[in-house]
């Protein structure tokens, strides 16, 4: 039987493993997915700076409908934000989760929103 402690500790394994490879800097920054069971949140982060450039989560927005809705509003508002701070390329980093249902959702509504990785 998996516990709750071996799930946390393989995600974080996975996360480990994907940041090993992708970094945030100022012309580029890293747009990272976090999605709890209720939740998605992302943040722009220029990791050299150790800085938030830019954030946006379904407790920021006002959005009803399906789960998966909701995430692509969530990458649509954080567009429009990188927008305004000037950012257009990022790196996705996808959190040690798999890159489909909402955090996939999050990605499509970003580039519809204008930003290129």
């Amino acid at each position: 039987m998996t516990t709750r402690s071996d799930r946390f500790r393989s995600l974080d394994q996975r996360h480990r493993r994907v940041r090993k490879k992708v970094s945030g800097t100022s012309e580029r920054p890293r747009l990272a997915v976090y999605r709890s069971n209720k939740h998605i949140y992302a943040q722009l982060i220029d990791d050299l700076v150790g800085r938030t450039l830019a954030s946006s989560s379904t407790t920021a927005t006002t959005s009803d409908g399906a789960p998966k809705e909701q995430a692509k509003t969530v990458g649509l508002d954080l567009a429009a934000k990188a927008k305004e701070a000037g950012i257009t390329r990022v790196t996705f980093d996808r959190g040690g989760f798999r890159y489909h249902g909402r955090v996939q959702a999050v990605a499509e509504g970003a580039r519809e929103g204008g930003l290129e990785f």
